[in-house]
């Protein structure tokens, strides 16, 4: 038996895992239990010596230092004083009425919303159940086909798990070794390519199968003028004005920001920063404008325009600020993480929403969430403390040696893999277990860790999707109808809403997403296109400029890496030749240690 353990030790131990698992024992304390455990039993056998825990608190001390998973809260804090705040409900309102004469128009405005409220609330259960609450009673009010109803609420609402500032891309980035400002630029292009996805998507339903998605009843539309005008010219031509300014910023944005961020005047500015800022400046001349109008009475928008640029600006400012400093690497995601809560906090006491039982909700699930992410980072801290001791890194490495494809037949592998767990096991759980599995196996495959962790961040996007476990189709379910009830607008009969109904609706948002994984797999410049890349020193320039600094003099034996000054020794005073003929013959060195021996011999 010990022999056995000896030669299968790192088999047993996933063996063993996936039993605490199935036991329904909590996922944090499962990988710690078994991490120890499996420890313990490899001291037994001598697999491993008996200090091997001695440095295993400072691991968990290292964890809880961990500066950047103080994001984690306070993107949850942002998330949820905004959601408490009703922004949901006014969004999903102004956008429905700007988008309802249109085919397809609610579900356009579910999406928007959903994406803009992954950027501010970050929380899919928030966003999938205010969708559900508000949207889908509408849409069933209107004749919407339940699968498109259905699946385009649970899709919008998971796209909090891509979408910038994402806790999921903030675990990656730290499972992965990498900044997650960079994991939050290398996101931010596959995040508005999958939403433009969506928006094709309900589209071709709107021409191909009108019925499905019927346009909102002139009788519905609540926001017109005093002569019947619906207020849309209003809004196009604001549109169009503050489009103008952002596509000006564009052009002057390297001219003006450059200086200020000591960048040479000829370096073109990252896209994703260009995007940010333009829309930012286009953004606050929206609100200004409204403003304006709004105070001096002028009358040159409609109540439409009004309403829809008092209610998206604000939260579409917070996020651009909040992302467009962590782009310029003005704050770290941290830092924007504080800024957005106390902007958040400031825009809900702006609205008279902000009141004590809001924040001791928000400061109490922020907490949870965070006790939670700590506890699976621990217990996986544990788990890999033995698995790495085993060596299992190296017997994972084996297991891809026969995938063909190189490269790419080991992304469709992992990504079949982490597809497939997704129908089981939460996003945090994968993201804390098989990540830190498989980043060491890409890293040695030479595999950009930001393509990796944007590619694996769309993949786990469908874990909240994919039956029987997918949280975003329990969420829905959860406030879905469950029984035939009578609209209380039109008065007609409405069928209650089928589980059946909410699985076939996610079904078609699961290829979509798919779809997105092959195309960042087949395109990895779209996530590391928009990474800004480090600077190369051309050591010969380095050692030039080094070269002509002094030195020293002969009276005070300077040396300008601190170290005491030697006299050569002479032949025959009994010093060992083996270090000269060492330095003698010729060697690969560390380009460094050579300029540091070439400045020694300038020395007087």
């Amino acid at each position: 038996m010990t022999a056995f353990l000896h030669d299968n030790f790192v088999p047993v131990m996933f063996a063993g895992l996936l039993f605490f698992l199935l036991t329904g024992f909590p996922v944090a304390f499962a990988l710690a239990a078994t991490g120890l455990f499996f420890g313990f039993i490899g001291m037994e056998i001598g697999l491993f010596p008996d200090n091997l825990f001695q440095a295993l608190p400072l691991r968990v001390f290292g964890i809880m230092q961990n500066d950047t998973l103080l994001a984690i809260p306070f993107f949850t804090l942002m998330g949820i004083v905004l959601e408490r705040s009703r922004m949901a409900e006014d969004l999903l309102d102004t956008v429905g009425q700007v988008f309802g004469p249109v085919r397809g128009g609610l579900a356009f405005a579910v999406v928007l919303v959903g994406a803009l409220l992954a950027a501010t609330t970050g929380v899919v259960a928030a966003a999938v159940i205010s969708m559900g609450l508000i949207s889908l009673p509408i849409m069933l009010r209107y004749g919407y086909n339940r699968a498109i109803a259905t699946g385009v609420i649970t899709a919008s609402g998971t796209l909090a798990q891509v979408v910038p500032p994402s806790l999921v891309l903030i675990v990656l980035a730290d499972q992965l070794g990498r900044s997650v400002g960079d994991m939050y630029a290398g996101a931010l292009v596959p995040s508005l390519l999958l939403i433009g996805l969506y928006l094709i998507f309900i589209a071709a339903v709107a021409l191909l199968r009108p019925s499905w998605v019927p346009a909102l009843p002139p009788e519905a539309r609540i926001y017109r003028e005093d002569n019947g005008a619906s207020g849309h010219r209003s809004l196009l031509v604001l549109l169009v004005l503050v489009t103008l300014a952002g596509w000006g910023w564009a052009q002057v944005h390297g001219q003006v920001l450059n200086p200020l961020l000591g960048r040479a005047a000829d370096v073109a500015a990252p896209t994703d920063e260009v995007v940010v800022l333009s829309t930012t400046v286009a953004a606050l001349l929206a609100l200004l404008l409204a403003g304006l109008n709004r105070l001096l009475r002028l009358g040159l928008l409609s109540r439409l325009a009004e309403q829809f640029t008092f209610v998206l600006i604000p939260p579409l400012v917070l996020i651009f600020l909040v992302l467009g400093t962590i782009f310029l690497g003005v704050a770290t995601p941290t830092e924007g993480g504080a800024m957005g809560a106390v902007g958040a906090l400031i825009m809900a006491a702006l609205k008279r929403r902000l009141s004590w039982t809001i924040v001791r909700q928000a400061l109490e699930n922020s907490t949870k969430l965070s006790i939670f992410v700590l506890f699976i980072l621990i217990g996986s801290t544990v788990f890999s403390f033995t698995f790495n001791a085993a060596d299992g890194h190296i017997w994972v490495e084996h297991l891809f040696d026969a995938i063909p494809g190189g490269v790419i037949g080991f992304l469709v592998v992992v990504n079949l893999l982490v597809f497939v767990l997704g129908f089981f096991i939460d996003f945090f759980e994968i993201a804390f277990i098989v990540v830190p599995l498989l980043a060491p196996v890409a890293d040695k495959m030479g595999i950009d860790l930001i393509w990796f962790g944007a590619i694996l961040a769309m993949n786990l996007q469908t874990s909240f999707l994919t039956p029987p476990f997918g949280f975003a189709l329990f969420y829905l379910r959860s406030v879905a109808a469950r029984e035939d009830y009578t609209d209380a607008v039109t008065g007609r009969r409405i069928p209650a809403v089928k589980t059946t109904q909410i699985y076939q609706g996610s079904i078609a948002f699961i290829v979509l997403q798919l779809i997105m994984v092959a195309v960042l797999m087949w395109q990895p410049q779209l996530v590391t296109g928009n990474i800004q890349k480090a600077v190369e020193g051309d050591m010969d320039a380095v050692r030039q400029q080094l070269l002509e600094i002094p030195v020293g003099n002969e009276e005070d034996g300077a040396n300008p890496w601190g170290e005491e000054a030697t006299e050569p020794q002479a032949e025959g005073d009994g010093a060992d030749p083996a270090p000269a003929a060492e330095d003698a013959a010729p060697q690969e060195d560390d380009p460094m240690e050579a300029l540091k021996r070439e400045m020694q011999e300038r020395k007087p």
